[in-house]
């Protein structure tokens, strides 16, 4: 029976996960998912009014929970990561992955604290899948930007616009970065002013060297100056950074491959135990003394993990 229950809960996931991703990947959504795209934050006052307001289409009930933090950063690093499914999508796949976690370590260990973790760890799957899908794309788009900064000051150099120069950009560079920079000039067609735009752009795409583009063209509006030779004085400090950072990883490989290890080798072994010698691990599941021993376990590592992670970030 209760595996009967189990392989109808996991049907049922499957079958909403289906429906919600074919949904929202159709090519009729396209424009819908470019208007998203280019949405101010509701909080910058009137001028947010050129474009839809945000959750718009959503129930009264998630506009209210929208209001917090959590929710508004989960709606943007989905934008940031590329998935422009409502939030109340997202939301509903969270949800059926945490109950089918639960209904899992229901199935298999008997304990609600252990079901009540499993269901954390797998609703926690499609957050960790953003996470991921948002940090190769802003590494994709760091690794574009020092050659299409190239190309905007060559553009400028031979006397066209900054404008045209981003469309250049645009023509001659695959997404992320095209897509990008064709939300500015779409969001310049329609009247936002060239700096606004970029100021944009840094709040879909959050690194830090963007930073120093959006600064420099806001200033060059404002006061006036050789946007070409800025622009490629900025190309080569992004370049520097880029140098840099790829030195701070090789210098902490060793240390994050070290926590990596100490971090995976209980579950390694655990895991290789269970195979070999059942019954050695079998109190650790069955006994109460050893669920506890397990759960301690658990979050030791887990806190060790989230230690080292914490230790070897650092800030330039």
């Amino acid at each position: 029976m209760d595996i009967l229950l189990s392989s109808a809960i996991f049907i049922a996931v499957f079958v909403v996960l289906l429906v919600i991703f074919t949904r929202s990947a159709g090519d009729a959504d396209r424009k819908h998912e470019l208007l998203r795209r280019m949405v101010p934050n509701e909080d910058e006052g009137e001028e947010a009014d050129i474009t839809r307001k945000q959750l718009s289409e959503e129930g009264t009930l998630l506009k209210a929970l929208y209001r917090l933090n959590i929710f508004r950063a989960l709606e943007k690093s989905m934008w940031q990561a590329g998935i422009y499914m409502l939030l109340s999508e997202m939301l509903l796949i969270i949800l059926l992955m945490f109950v089918a976690g639960f209904a899992l370590g229901k199935l298999f260990w008997g304990d609600q604290l252990i079901a009540a973790g499993t269901g954390v760890g797998a609703a926690s799957l499609p957050i960790v899948y953003i996470r991921l899908r948002r940090k190769r794309r802003l590494a994709a788009f760091l690794q574009q930007l020092p050659y299409a900064l190239d190309l905007m000051k060559t553009s400028l150099e031979a006397g066209h616009t900054l404008n045209r120069g981003l469309q250049v950009v645009v023509q001659e560079f695959a997404d992320p970065l095209a897509g990008e920079f064709r939300n500015v000039v779409e969001q310049t067609r329609i009247g936002l002013p060239l700096p606004r735009a970029l100021e944009e752009l840094l709040k879909r795409m959050p690194v830090e060297d963007l930073r120093l583009l959006v600064v420099a063209v806001k200033v060059q509006s404002q006061v006036g100056s050789s946007l070409a030779q800025i622009i490629g004085r900025l190309s080569e400090i992004v370049r520097t950074r880029q140098r840099l950072r790829l030195q701070i990883r090789t210098l902490t490989a060793q240390a994050r491959m070290s926590g990596i290890i100490v971090g995976l080798l209980p579950v390694v072994v655990l895991g290789v135990f269970s195979l070999m010698q059942p019954s050695y691990t079998g109190v650790l599941f069955h006994d109460p003394t050893g669920l506890k021993i397990l759960k301690s376990a658990i979050v030791m590592d887990a806190a060790a993990l989230f230690t080292i992670r914490r230790l070897l970030r650092l800030d330039y």
